[in-house]
């Protein structure tokens, strides 16, 4: 059996122009949006963007969204990688900033313990943004949204032994990074 979508009811209030249902949706999407963009693009200002984006998208299909076709939450990360998608055509797929994706030190960490870690998060940042496209929007899907691999094949639009390969793939090709000395060459070899 289906399980029911857990964002019709909200989505329905927003269609009737209900300001709380508009606040508690951004409460409720906006940080995996945020997430998202941000591992995808590498870049917190078009992040942001990319979300305002998707939530004004979501404002005009709010009244005519009909139950059934797609769950909601598909709907929206679909919207959001397209978003996503089209800011890295504009590029031309130049390298992400990997600065843009560090977190801010972790004030219970010793001194050396966050250099460790920001060393460590800037070298995963930097494996991740040398992914081909499709290899790393799998990886981001699957372990920083936490999606399962039916739910991220259908949202990549791929079969879920594609979704597999490109997993398996992404891994092999992050492991090979990660195995290179610091300012190594990196992932030139990797195929999408």
């Amino acid at each position: 059996m289906k399980e029911p979508d857990p964002d019709i009811e909200l989505l329905a209030r927003i269609g009737k122009n209900e300001p709380a249902a508009v606040n508690e949706m951004v409460s409720r999407k906006l940080p995996r949006l945020l997430a998202l963009a941000s591992r995808l693009l590498g870049d917190a200002d078009e992040a942001r963007d990319v979300a305002q984006e998707s939530f004004v998208r979501i404002w005009k299909q709010a009244a005519r969204w009909r139950p059934g076709q797609a769950r909601f939450d598909t709907w929206l990360h679909r919207v959001a990688l397209n978003l996503c998608y089209d800011r890295l055509r504009r590029r031309q797929e130049r390298p992400l900033d990997d600065t843009a994706l560090h977190d801010l030190a972790d004030p219970a960490l010793a001194p050396e313990q966050q250099l460790e870690a920001h060393d460590t998060r800037a070298r995963m940042d930097a494996a991740l943004a040398a992914l081909p496209p499709r290899q790393r929007e799998a990886i981001v899907l699957q372990y920083y949204q936490e999606l399962s691999n039916i739910e991220a094949a259908a949202l990549m639009e791929i079969s879920v032994e594609a979704l597999e390969s490109l997993l398996s793939r992404a891994r092999r090709n992050l492991r090979d990074y990660l195995a290179e000395p610091p300012g190594a060459a990196g992932l030139g070899r990797g195929k999408s």
